[in-house]
């Protein structure tokens, strides 16, 4: 499969405004519809102890008014203008999109704009808000065994990172935040110098430049964001964790430190979890699954995070299987790609599937928008992006197992096992 690096193929045109806000508008009239972006460089990892969830609980936040649009106006407006809009968060990035028609931009600029400008924060909208979090927690972690294996594990592999915390927070800590921690988090990572617009779609560059000016030209520059240290030691050893829990069957989720997205090894990884983990096909599915039916299903989470993350491994097991057979068998198959590689074939296949799901993200504005964007916070810059179909083409046999070889060692391996109650099995 060729792919040609060309910038040209989505004309990127790049501003600051005066206040430090990123602007990339990258215009494209194949029909009348625009996506924007509003990425903020804040996650769980700016985070610190007493706050934690404190990102999370923003995303919720900003749905609550402002000093233009009160509280629930914004998706009510944007909806009777045809539009839609999601929010996530993440351990590293906090992300806000809109989709809609291009006669509606100078609407959905001015909602933007009037949130980052002057967000209502006050104890009813922080009551409100704090509830709805925390009834999330107990949905998706309290209360289910994947959410509570993810935690204790993040908790086992980080001692001193950020990367510890939960992305939702602990409970006693989102029940502990005060408004005041959220006016000093908004005027920190809510400013215009911690954001990047990516707009996407029908519109003339320059005019939608000085539109952005008019909306987002006079909110203040804040303060400077603090830096993150990476004081995380050096893991001496396997690390091991047991949970108990109502569930059918025991699960295990294994984990390895892996390298920040930058490393050289990371897309090698990108490609050795497609290998082991992605289709009917994968490794891990027909050894696992099919062949010693040890597991009903096999998941493989490589994501690329700003510091070292997790080349994890989540094995649902069969009601009655021997917790301590499946681990080994896992063993047993990383071994065999540390020792005796992987074959040609399989690379060729990851790097292709890969390369597709990048190139389909690229054909619609959301999807442009959102991947450009991306690349720009992982990566340093855009265009880095544009090269990855053909870093993915440089990554051979050999570099896959060099790769599984340096970062899928025993000794830096942690294991949550997850065994169910009694009289739950």
């Amino acid at each position: 499969m060729s792919f040609r690096r060309k910038t040209d193929l989505f004309p990127v045109h790049e501003a600051r405004l005066s206040n430090g806000l990123r602007v990339r508008m990258v215009p494209d009239h194949d029909a009348p519809v625009v996506s924007l972006y509003t990425f903020f460089q804040v996650g769980s990892r700016n985070e610190r102890p007493g706050i934690t969830g404190i990102s999370h609980l923003f995303e919720h936040m900003m749905f609550n008014g402002a000093e233009k649009y009160g509280p629930k106006e914004f998706d009510e407006v944007l909806e009777s203008n045809g539009g839609r809009s999601n929010a996530y968060t993440t351990h590293d990035v906090t992300v806000y999109y809109e989709d809609f028609a291009a006669d509606a931009l100078d609407t959905v600029l001015d909602l933007e704009s009037d949130r980052m400008r002057s967000l209502t924060i006050d104890d009813r909208s922080l009551r409100s808000e704090r509830e709805v979090v925390k009834e999330e927690r107990r949905l998706r972690v309290d209360n289910e065994p994947a959410g509570l294996m993810d935690e204790a594990l993040h908790a086992l592999v980080y001692q001193s990172h950020p990367y510890r915390w939960p992305v939702i927070g602990w409970m006693g800590d989102i029940e502990a935040i005060r408004r005041e921690d959220c006016e000093t988090f908004f005027q920190t990572f809510y400013a215009p110098n911690n954001a990047t617009l990516w707009v996407s779609g029908d519109f003339e560059t320059e005019s939608l430049l000085r539109r952005i000016r008019k909306a987002y030209g006079d909110i203040p520059k804040g303060p400077p964001v603090p830096g993150i240290v990476n004081a995380e030691p050096a893991q001496r050893g396997e690390r091991r964790a047991e949970l108990r829990h109502p569930s059918r069957a025991p699960s295990l989720l294994i984990a390895y430190r892996g390298p920040p997205v930058t490393d050289p090894d990371a897309l090698a990884l990108d490609v050795l979890q497609f290998i082991l983990g992605v289709g009917e096909g994968s490794r891990l599915q027909r050894a696992l699954v099919y062949d010693k039916r040890l597991a009903v299903n096999v998941g493989v989470d490589w994501s690329w995070r700003r510091d070292p993350g997790l080349f994890a491994f989540h094995l649902e097991l069969q009601p009655d299987a021997d917790v301590r057979a499946a681990e080994e068998a896992l063993e047993i198959e990383l071994r065999r790609v540390a020792e005796q590689g992987v074959e040609p074939r399989e690379v060729e296949k990851a790097r292709n599937n890969l390369r597709a799901h990048l190139l389909r993200e690229l054909t619609s504005n959301s999807g442009r928008a959102h991947a450009l964007g991306t690349y720009e916070l992982f990566l340093g810059g855009w265009k880095a992006g544009l090269g990855l179909p053909e870093a993915y083409g440089r990554v051979d046999a050999a570099k896959v197992q060099a790769a599984a070889r340096r970062w899928l060692a025993p000794t830096q391996r942690s294991v949550v096992t997850l065994v169910p109650e009694d009289g739950q099995t």
